[in-house]
This record gives structure tokens, C-alpha cells and sequence, in this order.
């Protein structure tokens, strides 16, 4: 069965460009809407904050079916209907019940889709970065357009922006066709046996640690700029120039995990991400330091992904594939993205972004520490695996 590569990357295409909607320009959105940086804290939470349930459900009814793009397509149209009520919403409860509505169902798209491209890419999984990348691309081409747009137009044109994003995205997942499932049989070891190894363990809180660390990143950063006299184009560039980076490590990670280990490009990552958020909190007041920090995020984002990935398939396998994306969405981006926004917007504030940011760096140390002594030490010496 041949891939199906464009409608793959169109999926990611659309996806990230929604997010490229959401991540650098929502917060600015909310401030506009009247939110003090607590709220804007909690609402942030509040959208990353379904993840720790709904991709556990969805993941559970998915493996259970075999139907997993039926599941994406149920969430795509849910979550483009209840989305459309950022376009109307002013008030923190109606934002609040909008939000849990909506990011129940599109948090459940992504950990599925994800496992049904693994799945189409079973004999060829070292293709993922190639699709992956389109995902990446639509952030930049969403973030730059909608930087450009910002200088001329006022924030509140954003929910239309991401609800034009949301319903290509939704129209993508009706010409996807679901991967040709395999008779696996059952499976080695039970799921719960799984979970309970240490290295897996390890490596859900290595990853817990760092969403925890980026969320701040998310959620405040642009306002971060915008306090700093950095125009939205400049802040625009700037979260393009991080996803830039990204798209080149994905274009060549097929290359770079012939000669490096998942565990050294893990460890790297880490101790690339520990800088990074310090050169943010300490150096604003130089752009070339805030272009280097954001070139980091090649590794902290991108390097940490692909890792991720290619562990889950090796720790989960086929049978238990569905199951261990949403796990790992749920612990590391649902909790992790959780504590991360509340614990920023509480201390935004109180003692500023110089310190939110330490914290940050901190995580990433102590995640470093953790992925140092448990992850992947047995496998060390691997390169890239492919089918």
C-alpha cells in the first residue's frame, strides 16, 4: 500500500498552522479581551489542560475500534464547531466553557494522528521528519502571515484567522485513509507493564519536565516582546526563525541518526534547552541573543519530538501504539502544558520573567539528570532503526 504523503502532510500542514494562530498571538489576544496575566495563565491552561483526559479516551476507543481517523474526523467537526464560538465570546466564564469544549476534541487529533502516519510509515518509519516537517512549515507560513496581518489589523481578527485554519484542517482528515491494520496478534507485555519500567517512567518525566519549561515560552513570550518594544513582525520573525530551525533538523534527523544515538540527541537537546531559556529571561535586551535561543529550538522542540517518537514505538509497539501517544500527550503536554501556564501566570507578575524563565531552565537541568541516569542507557549505541 502506497503512503499517502501529501494528505499526511496536509493534516500537519493545517494542524500547526491553527497552533501558529494560538501559540504566539492567543495571549495577546486574551490581554487585548481585558485578561490580567493570571487569567491569561489559567485560560492557557485551560486549553492544553484537556489533554490529560481526552487523549487517554479517545487513544482507549481508538485502539479498541481499529478506527482511528473515524476518531479524528468526529473531533475535527466537533471541535470546528465549538471553536466558533472564540469568534463571539468576550467574558472569562464563556471563554473558559468554549475552551474545554473545544480543546477537548481537537487535543484528541493530534496523539491519533500521529500514531495512523507511524502506522502508514511501518516499513519506512524513518520518513516521519520528511511529513512532519509539513506541520512546521504551516506554523511559519501562519505566523508570519499573521504577524503581517497584526500590523495593519487589530487582534481581534485572530479566531477567524485560526477558524479558516481549523476547517482545512478538518477537510483533510475526510480524504485520509486509515491505515491497513495488521493482525498483531496480543501483545508481549500489558500495558501497565509498560508503563511501570523505569526507563519509561524516565522518560514520560523527562518529557513532563520539559512541556512544563516550554509553556512559559507559549504562552507568554510575545507579550514578553511586545513589553520589550519588539514590533509584531520582529516577534513574527522570531517564532518563524525557531520553527525554521526546526524544519532543517527534520530534513536532515534521517542523516543525523545514522552517526548520533537517541539518547545523545536527547541529552543534547536538554542541555541546548537549559540555555535557552536562560539567554531568554536574561538576555532580551540583545536580538542576536534572542536569535541564537530561538535557533535552539531546533533541538528542544524538534530533536526532543523525534526521540519521542521513535522511543513510544519501541517501548509501546504496534499493539499498544494508540494507547502510548495518548499517554504520552496527556502526561507531558497535558500536565506538563498545565502546571507550566499556571505556574507562569501566577508568577509573571510577582517576580517577573526573569525568574519564570530560571525555573524553566531548572526543569530542563533536573530533566537532563533524569534522561541521563535512566534513558535509553541499554540502547546507547543505536542509530537509526528502520523497517
Amino acid at each position: 500500500m502506497s503512503i499517502p504523503y501529501w494528505r499526511l502532510s496536509g493534516f500537519y500542514f493545517f494542524y500547526f498552522a491553527a497552533l501558529g494562530g494560538f501559540i504566539p498571538y492567543w495571549s495577546l489576544f486574551l490581554k487585548d479581551c481585558g485578561f490580567n496575566p493570571i487569567e491569561i495563565g489559567e485560560l492557557s491552561a485551560l486549553l492544553v489542560g484537556t489533554k490529560i483526559i481526552a487523549p487517554l479516551i479517545w487513544g482507549w476507543i481508538a485502539d479498541r475500534t481499529g478506527k482511528s481517523i473515524g476518531i479524528i474526523r468526529l473531533a475535527a467537526f466537533f471541535s470546528n464547531m465549538i471553536g466558533a464560538g472564540f469568534i463571539w465570546t468576550h467574558g472569562y466564564v464563556d471563554f473558559a466553557l468554549i475552551t474545554i469544549g473545544f480543546s477537548f476534541f481537537w487535543n484528541a487529533m493530534l496523539p491519533q494522528f500521529e500514531a495512523v502516519t507511524l502506522a502508514h510509515l511501518r516499513n519506512a518509519p524513518d520518513r516521519y521528519s520528511r511529513i512532519r516537517l509539513w506541520g512546521s512549515i504551516g506554523f511559519i507560513v501562519a505566523v508570519l502571515g499573521i504577524g503581517a496581518v497584526l500590523e495593519y489589523y487589530p487582534v481581534t481578527c485572530l479566531p477567524l484567522i485560526i477558524a479558516a485554519f481549523l476547517l482545512l484542517n478538518a477537510g483533510i482528515t475526510f480524504v485520509t485513509p486509515e491505515a491497513k491494520s495488521l493482525n498483531l496478534g496480543k501483545a508481549a507485555h500489558g500495558m501497565l507493564k509498560i508503563i511501570k519500567m523505569p526507563e519509561v517512567l524516565a522518560f514520560m518525566a523527562v518529557n513532563v519536565l520539559l512541556q512544563i519549561a516550554h509553556a512559559p515560552y507559549y504562552v507568554f513570550y510575545s507579550i514578553f516582546l511586545k513589553e520589550a518594544q519588539y514590533s509584531a513582525m520582529l516577534t513574527g520573525f522570531l517564532w518563524a526563525l525557531g520553527v525554521v530551525a526546526e524544519i532543517v533538523l527534520f530534513i536532515y534527523m534521517r542523516n543525523l541518526l545514522k552517526y548520533c544515538s537517541l539518547r545523545t540527541i536527547l541529552l543534547l537537546s536538554l542541555v541546548l534547552a537549559t540555555a535557552r531559556w536562560l539567554m531568554i529571561g536574561w538576555g532580551s535586551e540583545y536580538l542576536w541573543v534572542l536569535i541564537v535561543a530561538q535557533l535552539c529550538h531546533a533541538a528542544t522542540f524538534g530533536g526532543t519530538h523525534v526521540v519521542a517518537m521513535y522511543l513510544l514505538r519501541r517501548y509501546f509497539g504496534e499493539q499498544h501504539q494508540g494507547k502510548g501517544q495518548a499517554l504520552y500527550t496527556s502526561l507531558c503536554f497535558g500536565l506538563g502544558g498545565v502546571l507550566g501556564s499556571v505556574y507562569s501566570g501566577y508568577y509573571w507578575d510577582l517576580l517577573g520573567p526573569k525568574f519564570v524563565f530560571s525555573m524553566a531552565a531548572a526543569c530542563c537541568g533536573l530533566a537532563f539528570i533524569i534522561a541521563y541516569v535512566w534513558v535509553g542507557r541499554e540502547n546507547s549505541q543505536d542509530k537509526l532503526v528502520v523497517g
